[in-house]
């Protein structure tokens, strides 16, 4: 799709159900050469993703709610327009404090792949219902390094 533009309109684009967030694919690596991922993500509290690091970078833009960011090592507070960078490597994390709606931008792309293979299509647009059961994180994990994501372990207390 080399040099194509894309225009994405509201609840057009993939959704997935994943670990108790809607992920939605705003842009994905297919539709930008590979050159990036752009993804919204709405989670509630209780539901944010393991400590993790990648090895591609990542712009975070926070849309509404409230979350503490872990980053290596340290817990940063952010809330509506705050905006974090985190180069390849970097150790982080976040914690929603309420239902928390980020838009993320990964380059390069690629990571979109991860959400459609290990999530499950979104039935509707918005929050999945609590999980009954908890994630399978080896599985995750073993997964994720497809995609260069490396799933450290669980948010630090």
């Amino acid at each position: 799709m080399s040099g194509k533009s894309v225009v994405r309109n509201p609840g057009e684009g993939e959704a997935y159900w994943f670990i108790g967030g809607l992920y939605e694919v705003l842009l994905s690596a297919d539709e930008t050469d590979g050159n990036k991922t752009v993804m919204r993500f709405t989670v509630p509290v209780g539901m944010g993703p393991p400590m993790h690091s990648h090895d591609h970078d990542e712009f975070v833009y926070i849309i509404d709610g409230t979350a503490t960011y872990h980053v290596n090592g340290e817990m940063i507070d952010v809330g509506p327009g705050a905006a974090l960078h985190l180069p390849a490597g970097t150790h982080e994390t976040w914690t929603p404090k309420t239902t928390t709606t980020v838009v993320i931008t990964y380059t390069p792309g690629g990571i979109d792949k991860f959400f459609a293979k290990m999530g499950e299509p979104a039935a509707k647009r918005e929050v999945p219902p609590p999980p009954s059961a908890e994630p399978d994180m080896a599985a995750l994990a073993e997964e994720a390094e497809n995609y260069g994501l490396h799933i450290e372990g669980p948010p630090p207390a």
